[in-house]
């Protein structure tokens, strides 16, 4: 959970008379998880947010997914996808299955108004900058930041159109994300061997007030895709305050932990939600063990498909592999994957590594979308085979 937050006006007491200089009372809404259970935050709106004008079902191409069959490691370049359109509607569908999806974005066209009532979204800055304007306030982004956005918050892309195009990997799932609870307290702090803290999140500071009627929102949910129009604009809020509120924390800011041999991959841990971890494998010191391998071992995840997105650095453990920046490997459970040969070799007396890269691990099979098929390149199963 994000760190409690209060932003703009809001009374002094919950659920009390709130009045605007008119006279009028703001409208309250209370956005909460888990039947208003766990996190929540308390928005004052200048009108009512539930007053709606039309609903139509929204007619849009589905990208279907297929099974991994056979059974095999893949490689997906995704700088070859081809660009265009905004980051909503147009993402390229890698991998999914019923906890979570995995798609790809590249293009320069800012986007509508849009919710995702199934569930919260993880979008990984690779390439790019803009904002990130949500019912709560704005949030500037830049390459390295993990957005996160609670499911049905209502938000939209704005792209400086100086920049270069925008790339970045989405994750959606069927529920919530947040830190591994091991890296908090009973009572929701950060602990102190957490790889970041509360300092390195980051949340809107001030309100993001606009006007106009008649206005369209995109809403995504279980059954596809639904547009509604609001009578007035949902960025009427003039405060809030609570814990759950969308916020960005960039992997510059993840502190690796280190240690005298190889650390398993839970030490990368960055965020978890049903079903899914996300890892952060950024810049460190190797092992300092006199006889230390500083290449990972070869490893089997029994239970996990393994997904490794390669962002930039030098990819020592896969050299001559073909992986390059941009490349997504998928190893899935069921196949023992390592080092590429020669490479553990070579590794011993290195001092560190300066690889960012991305990991998502997931507890169900990943099928193969669209954009996974655009993408591939046929022959990564075969790079373990010496003198290939």
């Amino acid at each position: 959970m994000p760190y409690y937050q209060s932003v703009g006006e809001i009374p002094a007491k919950r659920h009390t008379q709130f009045r605007q200089p008119n006279g009028s009372l703001y409208a309250e809404e209370l956005m909460g998880e888990e039947g208003f259970s766990f996190d929540s935050a308390l928005l004052y709106h200048r009108y009512p947010p539930t007053a709606l004008k039309a609903i139509e079902g929204v007619d849009v191409e589905t990208q279907e997914t297929k099974p991994n069959h056979p059974l095999r490691p893949r490689h997906f370049r995704t700088h070859q996808l081809k660009a265009g359109g905004d980051l909503v509607m147009t993402r390229a569908v890698l991998l999914g299955n019923e906890d979570c999806t995995i798609s790809y974005y590249v293009g320069s066209d800012s986007s509508g108004l849009y919710k995702n009532a199934t569930g919260d979204e993880m979008v990984y800055i690779e390439q790019g900058i803009g904002t990130l304007e949500t019912v709560f306030g704005a949030i500037r982004f830049e390459p390295g930041d993990y957005l996160i956005i609670p499911a049905s918050v209502i938000h939209r892309y704005e792209l400086d159109e100086s920049s270069e195009p925008v790339r970045a990997l989405i994750l959606e799932t069927r529920g919530h994300i947040g830190p591994p609870r091991r890296y908090l307290s009973r009572n929701g702090q950060y602990l102190e061997h957490a790889p970041y803290c509360e300092r390195d999140l980051h949340g809107p500071t001030e309100p993001l007030l606009a006007h106009g009627s008649d206005v369209e929102v995109m809403v995504k949910h279980r059954g596809g895709m639904t547009r509604f129009v609001y009578e007035h604009h949902p960025f009427d809020v003039v405060g809030w305050d609570g814990c759950l509120y969308p916020h960005k924390f960039s992997i510059h800011d993840f502190e690796p932990i280190t240690g005298r041999v190889h650390q398993p991959p839970p030490v990368h841990q960055t965020f978890e939600a049903p079903g899914v971890v996300v890892c952060s494998f950024v810049p460190r010191l190797f092992d300092y063990h006199p006889q230390a391998i500083p290449a990972p071992y070869n490893h089997a995840n029994v239970d996990s498909d393994e997904v490794l997105f390669y962002v930039d650095g030098d990819f020592m453990s896969r050299k001559g592999a073909g992986i390059e920046k941009g490349s997504i490997s998928l190893h899935p459970g069921g196949h023992t994957h390592g080092p590429q040969p020669g490479s553990v070799e070579a590794s011993i007396g290195k001092a560190g590594t300066e690889e960012l890269a991305v990991m998502i691990d997931t507890f169900r099979p990943l099928d193969l979308g669209p954009g996974a098929r655009d993408s591939e390149e046929d022959s990564y199963a075969w790079t373990w085979l010496e003198g290939r």
